[in-house]
């Protein structure tokens, strides 16, 4: 299996704080966010695992370098602004098992949901699993549509109602075919260009911990509270 961790990103939200570091080095509890990444990819058997790097690669190779906890990394550093889903197809690039399953990670979350559950759910057959974490408040998320079978039937866009739900986790195994789905050109999303032509993708629903580090406040509750 690959791994793939999207850290590109410009970061804008944070402002100040990841002008000169890439937010996945940011340290929450003593590690840095990749650290915490990288232990989740290590228990699933991951031994190497694409840094799909663009703002602020040079600062993230430096400090990282080409292993990390037993674990090899490599980097495909985006030249051009290529969205979320163009981050992945560049990335994809770099794998060493282009046959097999590869393990997404957004490079700005932290979840405690168990990613062997998962592998073990993962049906070859698919196109692939999304986490649904669950929030306490999904007014500023958008939340996922899904059938009993936790078949994805549709993303449903920010409502602004402070209720509890299961949105976008930022966490993705896709299987191979799912290079199908993306489009020729270099840069495109992968939420508004590539899921909504998937037919068979399933939703991994998960009540773990989960926070999105990146806006101030969640990032300030993160080094707070966070916890395995």
């Amino acid at each position: 299996m690959n791994a793939i961790i999207l850290c590109g990103g410009l970061s804008t939200r944070l402002g100040e704080i990841t002008k000169s570091i890439p937010k996945i080095l940011l340290e929450v509890k003593g590690k840095t966010v990749l650290d915490w990444q990288l232990e989740k990819l290590k228990k699933i058997g991951i031994t190497e695992v694409v840094l799909a790097a663009g703002h602020l690669a040079e600062i993230l190779h430096q400090n990282i370098g080409l292993h990390r906890d037993g674990l090899d990394l490599v980097y495909a550093i985006e030249e051009e602004k290529l969205g979320t889903g163009g981050a992945i197809k560049h990335a994809w690039g770099y794998v060493s098992k282009p046959e097999e399953p590869v393990v997404i990670l957004n490079g700005d979350i932290l979840a405690s949901v168990n990613l062997a559950d998962m592998v073990k759910y993962l049906s070859p057959a698919s196109d692939g699993m999304i986490l649904g974490a669950l929030v306490d408040d999904a007014a500023s998320y958008g939340t996922l549509e899904y059938d009993s079978r936790f078949h994805l039937k549709n993303f449903k866009e920010k409502a602004g109602i402070h209720l509890p739900g299961h949105i976008n986790g930022g966490i993705y195994i896709f299987n191979p075919q799912t290079k199908e789905y993306f489009p020729a050109e270099k840069s495109f999303s992968i939420e508004y260009d590539v899921f909504p032509k998937m037919k068979d993708l399933y939703v991994h629903q998960s009540n773990d911990a989960w926070v999105d580090i990146g806006v101030p406040e969640r990032l300030e509750w993160a080094r707070a509270n966070w916890k395995e």
